[in-house]
């Protein structure tokens, strides 16, 4: 897909872009994009929003030569204009760009280097297994209580060096302060900040153990890697907040949407309990790219651009939407199938972004999602879902799952 850019002159529009059309009945998400899909390869909503549904328009979009990453405007347009939410989007790596993003990613990503992350599997797996095998004992239990919610807060925790004691308490503040990053209603900001208040608090009180005790971990090489460096306190703190946020809920939703999946798709579950080491690694792909965790990627267009025959102006948003690129026909053969034997994925899965913003996280989340399918599918094959199949929900950031319960 070739994007025109037409930086010289002002944009002509080539012809008017169509606006979304209302959502009717039980359509679901993907649903839903498909019948837009159809309808135009771009759309707008009522606030002028663009976004596409092809991978090759996702990956142009994500491209630093014709846009960025959002920065405080999302805040911004919502009204909040300070305040605990504001000042984390202000200081993270996510909402960052250029130098100012270099900066703040540089240390994290010496520090969570592929190969330290791969040597924490066997401790992955462990807590796996005792997760799973409380749920076996139990014979039924809310599945993102038992085991999606805990495994990444309790991970994270003990990378950062925090008793896996305080796990639970790091999902909660994960999941309030991840609904303030964006439009949420009064009651979920007020969550969201106080969460960021405890949590850069707790993870302040981490920082200072450290400085003054340190071991052979995480945080003090972190420590060590900003030590004179150009980042102030509140920078460098922030950094560790972003990365509990960040590695606790997308893990947590993507875990309950892939076993789902499996669950409403029995024989390729009995594909997964056949042979577990065979088929984990591809059904964490495809169930990343059949119900992806993010919904939409938000960027800012940085000059004029023709994208699909129509005009798109300098600094518009534009979201193109995850949700329709991984079901995109030019890349996946049969897109609505869920096929955990899939050979089509391309190299880079495009749920961890593109880019200098790609996710950090990326190999240690494949590690948990992996080695939960792996315990599941060895102690617990008869697994069933007990009433609704819990669904991911939402078109932009990151998407929500409420609950699901399972018998064993």
């Amino acid at each position: 897909m070739e994007l025109a850019r037409n930086a010289e002159s002002p944009l002509k529009t080539v012809r008017e872009m169509p606006q979304f059309p209302m959502k009717f009945g039980a359509q679901t998400d993907q649903e839903y994009l498909e019948t837009c899909r159809g309808i135009s390869p771009v759309m707008r909503d009522r606030y002028g929003c663009i976004t596409t549904f092809s991978m090759a328009n996702l990956l142009l979009l994500l491209d630093d030569r014709f846009s960025r990453q959002v920065e405080l405007e999302g805040l911004q347009a919502s009204g909040v204009k300070d305040g605990p939410a504001y000042d984390f989007v202000r200081r993270v790596l996510l909402f960052s760009n250029g130098q100012t993003h270099r900066t703040r990613r540089g240390p994290l990503t010496r520090t969570f280097a592929q190969p330290l992350m791969r040597a924490l599997r066997p401790q992955v797996a462990a807590r796996v297994d005792t997760m799973v095998s409380d749920m076996v004992r139990q014979g039924q239990a809310d599945f993102i209580d038992a085991l999606a919610g805990p495994l990444p807060a309790a991970t994270i925790a003990s990378i950062i060096g925090a008793p896996e004691e305080d796990s639970l308490q790091f999902s909660n503040w994960a999941y309030a302060a991840s609904k303030g990053m964006g439009i949420c209603t009064a009651e979920e900001r007020k969550r969201a900040d106080v969460a960021l208040v405890e949590l850069t608090d707790y993870i302040e009180a981490l920082l200072a153990r450290r400085r003054a005790r340190p071991e052979e971990d995480f945080l003090t090489s972190y420590l060590d890697k900003v030590e004179g460096g150009p980042m102030d306190a509140d920078e460098i703190r922030t950094q560790i907040v972003g990365l509990v946020i960040a590695g606790s809920d997308t893990t947590r939703g993507s875990l309950t949407a892939t076993v789902s999946h499996l669950m409403q798709n029995r024989d390729q579950w009995d594909l997964l309990v056949a042979d577990p080491e065979t088929h984990a690694p591809g059904a964490v792909s495809e169930g990343l790219r059949f119900d992806p965790i993010i919904g939409s990627l938000a960027r800012i267009t940085v000059e004029d651009i023709e994208l699909e025959g129509y005009a798109i102006p300098k600094g518009r948003l534009v979201t193109p939407s995850m949700i329709a690129a991984l079901r995109d026909p030019a890349v996946y053969a049969d897109p609505n199938r869920f096929d955990i034997t899939r050979t089509d994925h391309p190299r880079h899965h495009a749920v961890f972004g593109g880019g200098p913003h790609r996710c950090l996280g990326e190999v240690l989340a494949r590690i948990e999602l992996e080695e939960a399918l792996k315990s599941l599918a060895c102690k617990a094959p008869d697994l069933r879902v007990d009433g609704k199949p819990g669904a991911l929900s939402g078109f932009s950031a990151t998407r929500m799952v409420k609950s699901m319960n399972v018998t064993i």
